[in-house]
């Protein structure tokens, strides 16, 4: 028998959303779970989960996956042959080359640029704009300055001036990306720190004795991480055309290595007869671009804190 005068257990459910959590983790389990509640009920923003998760799948498994080599080819017996043949489901290039394989060996590129960009500019981003809208005088106006000047270029264009400067191929097509991507990231930061700088809270924090140092770090970067992500995971389909777009024109990744860009380019000379060989990579990079914007408008509707109402 079970004492009337215990207490009634309650739901993982219930623990999660209870209105007065007893501790950080149990507050901080919370408000993750209303925030994947609100994003779950987004089919699209789900949809497009779903297709980054699919990408890095392939990625991961890409050699299990690709049924011939993405490098080598058979010029003798397969050179063009076209899309629906049961040993090349998507036909072969003018390398005789499996598309297909080279689209899955070639994800690794793709997901390895995007990651890389967004780990080298978000974090110099959200450095400088904190830093700047923390600080203020002087040091804002240097630093948004320089912002300025970064964001008066076109992004592929500033991209194609890195990249001659540096060298084509894959690690500088990478770095001119990112010395390129970050501007907007520090604009967004320093929005976020001008609105938190004169808070009660912060006010609180400095008269505890703690530095500028550990308040930006500690205190304002937090805060502006939720539309930092929000903003990267939006701005990966640009970083993904920039990298085509860099392949396309002969100074990102160089041949052979299977990037969807180096392949559109290979394939435009024959793009009236064998049309597959540069439509593929093009869908492929159409698809992959739309999951990174459903999953970003899913995250940008879910981390909204005016939606914590509904």
């Amino acid at each position: 028998m079970t004492d009337p005068s215990s207490p009634a257990p309650i739901s993982w459910r219930d623990w999660l959303l209870t209105a007065e959590p007893h501790s950080r983790r149990q507050a901080s389990l919370g408000r993750a779970y209303v925030t994947w509640r609100r994003f779950s009920e987004n089919r699209l923003a789900v949809t497009g989960l779903l297709i980054i998760l699919a990408l890095v799948l392939v990625a991961i498994f890409a050699d299990l996956l690709a049924p011939h080599s993405a490098t080598t080819g058979n010029l003798a017996g397969a050179r063009l042959l076209p899309p629906g043949s049961p040993d090349f489901l998507l036909g072969t290039d003018d390398q005789g080359r499996d598309i297909l394989s080279r689209l899955l060996v070639g994800s690794r590129i793709t997901l390895a640029v995007v990651a890389l960009v967004a780990i080298i500019a978000a974090p110099v981003g959200l450095l400088i704009g904190t830093v700047s809208g923390f600080a203020g005088g002087y040091v804002d106006a240097v630093l948004m300055r320089i912002t300025d000047i970064f964001l008066a270029f076109p992004k592929l264009i500033l991209a194609l001036a890195f990249v001659a400067a540096l060298g084509p191929g894959i690690e500088n097509a990478v770095i001119a990306i990112a010395l390129t991507s970050w501007p907007p990231y520090a604009r967004l930061a320093r929005a976020e720190t001008l609105g938190v700088r004169n808070s009660d809270y912060i006010a609180a924090v400095r008269l505890m004795g703690a530095s500028p140092a550990r308040i930006v770090i500690r205190h304002i970067m937090p805060m502006c991480l939720s539309s930092l992500i929000v903003r990267v995971t939006l701005d990966m389909a640009g970083i993904i055309l920039t990298a085509a777009g860099l392949g396309f024109l002969g100074l990102g990744a160089q041949p052979p290595l299977p990037e969807w860009g180096t392949m559109i380019a290979s394939g435009r000379r024959f793009i009236l007869d064998q049309w597959w060989v540069a439509t593929m990579p093009g869908i492929a990079i159409l698809i992959v671009s739309l999951g990174f914007n459903l999953l970003g408008d899913g995250l940008r509707d879910a981390l909204d804190p005016r939606e914590s109402g509904r």
